[in-house]
């Protein structure tokens, strides 16, 4: 498959946020399901892009998108750098990236390998020294991605945004 990743463009912020939180919700990923307050953060894809990069992977133009939008989103990811908002738990020198999600229908054609190779390339191209990213126990596919391309978990910097939600975290060495 064809895709491209890219800076997502204003007109797709609500398709980008719906997606993302769609995401979550079908994989089970909020504790509270529609009532969970993190659905909030995953549809507000404005306020990613407009404090962290908002990264898409489109397919081909004409793909069931309008023919000048650059192709339809199958997924979608945020990078952030160190002291921005949405960079938990980067420390100087580190980006990070969260938020990842991949439309159903693309994953296993290697869309979220595309995002996150892209989070890899930017942190590099910044000179960052590591790249580094929260997960979920039960994120199983997504551990698998992120060991295939040299990630390695992290468990001293394992944290809870709440109470009830243990993430896991790895990170790469980009230089």
């Amino acid at each position: 498959m064809d895709i491209t990743v890219r800076a997502a463009r204003p007109h797709e912020y609500e398709a980008v946020g719906e997606l993302t939180a769609g995401v979550y919700l079908g994989d089970g990923l909020l504790d509270f399901g529609r009532r969970d307050p993190y659905l909030t953060v995953l549809r507000d894809a404005r306020r990613r892009a407009e404090h962290a990069e908002l990264l898409v992977a489109a397919g081909p133009a004409g793909s069931g998108a309008d023919e000048g939008a650059g192709g339809e989103v199958l997924g979608t990811v945020t990078f952030a750098v160190y002291g921005g908002e949405y960079a938990e738990i980067a420390r100087p020198g580190e980006g990070e990236f969260r938020t990842l999600a991949v439309r159903p229908d693309a994953r296993g054609r290697g869309v979220g390998e595309a995002l996150v190779r892209e989070c890899v390339d930017r942190a590099r191209a910044l000179g960052l020294e590591r790249l580094v990213l929260s997960s979920q126990h039960m994120m199983h596919a997504a551990h698998r991605l992120y060991g295939r391309l040299g990630f390695v978990r992290t468990p001293d910097r394992d944290w809870r945004p709440v109470e009830n939600v243990p993430l896991l975290t790895f990170a790469l060495a980009v230089r």
